[in-house]
């Protein structure tokens, strides 16, 4: 998808939907942050990450958004001026082995109607995809890696805060926070 095809739904706005790490380090400005769910996607750790929070012979997992259910987290609007930056250093960042696909989707933002946001999607077809693990595997994946960005278990570690300081509830990520907590 190239970055003209990317428009926000009111002109120069450009929105973007977080639900994990971009909630803890967007690493870059942010003009406007509003809470938001995103209908027929849910958040769960079905990436395995070879790159930052794993290695190919020990991949960790990390988030993805995946089909079904919803997933509340946060909107962020960045000012047009910054959209093309904003832009090339979410794919630099997100899209090192391309296992999300982009897309603008509708965003429910109250107390206004829909926003449509640019949202990294997991791609199923993906040889990382891990799909739907069980809560064994995917915490002794959690527990066992590390990358060059750190332990995969401070990546759970720091949305899980996160997601509790914006009061966001998350019953899933909840119980593979406890799972991890056991086996650690």
């Amino acid at each position: 998808m190239t970055g003209a095809a990317l428009t926000g739904a009111s002109g120069d706005d450009f929105w973007i939907f977080a639900y994990g790490s971009l909630l803890w380090a967007p690493g870059f400005e942010v003009a406007e942050s509003r809470p938001a769910r995103l209908e027929g996607y849910h958040r769960a750790f079905c990436i395995k990450s070879i790159v930052y929070r794993g290695t190919p012979a020990r991949p960790g997992l990390v988030l993805g958004l995946a089909p079904g259910g919803r997933c509340d987290g946060r909107l962020y609007r960045v000012v047009q001026e910054a959209r093309e930056e904003v832009l090339a250093y979410l794919r630099r960042r997100e899209q090192v082995t391309r296992v999300y696909l982009e897309r603008m989707l509708p965003v429910a933002c109250p107390p206004g109607g829909p926003v449509r946001a640019l949202v990294f999607v997991a791609d199923p077809e993906h040889p990382q995809y891990a799909g739907d693990l069980d809560l064994e595997t995917a915490a002794r994946m959690i527990v066992g890696a590390e990358g060059p960005m750190g332990p995969c278990r401070d990546y759970l570690e720091n949305t899980w805060a996160h997601l509790r300081a914006l009061e966001i509830e998350d019953a899933a990520l909840e119980a593979l926070v406890a799972q991890v907590h056991r086996l650690a």
